[in-house]
C-alpha cells in the first residue's frame, strides 16, 4: 500500500478514524491511513517529526497546544489541527487553503480556494484562532528568510 505524503497542492486530512480523506486542489480521495500518521510521516519526509516541529512552533510563536506545524518550509506549507494532534478525529487544514468559513445548519463549514467545502463539527472561534496561529507562524517564518536575505547580501 503507497502511503500519503503532503504535497504542495493538499489542502486538508480530514480524519476518518483510521482513514482520512486528503483533499487536494483538484480532486479528493480516501487513503487508509490515519489523518496524524500522514502529518507525522510528511513531516519526517522534508526532515524532522511533528513533534520537531510542534517544538519549533512554540519556540517561534508560543503556542504549544494545537499548534500549527511547518510541513515543508520552503514552500510555506502550515497546517493546523482542529483538535489535539493526540485524537484519532483530528483533521488538518493548510491555512492558506482556506478561503473562508461559516456557520450552516449548525456545522462550520470551511470553503477552500477551489470551491470544495468541508463541515467540521468545531467552532467559528477554533477554526478563526488557529488560522491567525498559522498565519502568525507564516509571518514570523517569512520574516526570518527576509532577514537572512538581508544577511547574505551584506
Amino acid at each position: 500500500m503507497k502511503k500519503y505524503e503532503i504535497n504542495n497542492k493538499t489542502m486538508a486530512l480530514y480524519a476518518m478514524s483510521e482513514k482520512t480523506r486528503v483533499y487536494e486542489e483538484e480532486r479528493s480521495f480516501v487513503v487508509d491511513q490515519p489523518a496524524n500518521e500522514i502529518m507525522e510521516e510528511s513531516c519526517a519526509y522534508f526532515g524532522s517529526s511533528l513533534s520537531g516541529r510542534r517544538k519549533g512552533t512554540e519556540k517561534l510563536i508560543g503556542a504549544s497546544y494545537k499548534a500549527p506545524v511547518i510541513v515543508e518550509e520552503t514552500k510555506n506549507i502550515i497546517f493546523f489541527p482542529t483538535s489535539s494532534h493526540k485524537s484519532n478525529s483530528c483533521s488538518w487544514l493548510r491555512s492558506s487553503k482556506v478561503e473562508r468559513y461559516f456557520y450552516k445548519n449548525g456545522k462550520l463549514i470551511v470553503e477552500f480556494v477551489n470551491g470544495d467545502k468541508l463541515a467540521l463539527n468545531v467552532s467559528y472561534g477554533v477554526i478563526d484562532n488557529q488560522i491567525m496561529r498559522s498565519i502568525r507562524l507564516e509571518s514570523v517564518l517569512r520574516n526570518r528568510k527576509q532577514a537572512e536575505e538581508r544577511n547574505v547580501k551584506k
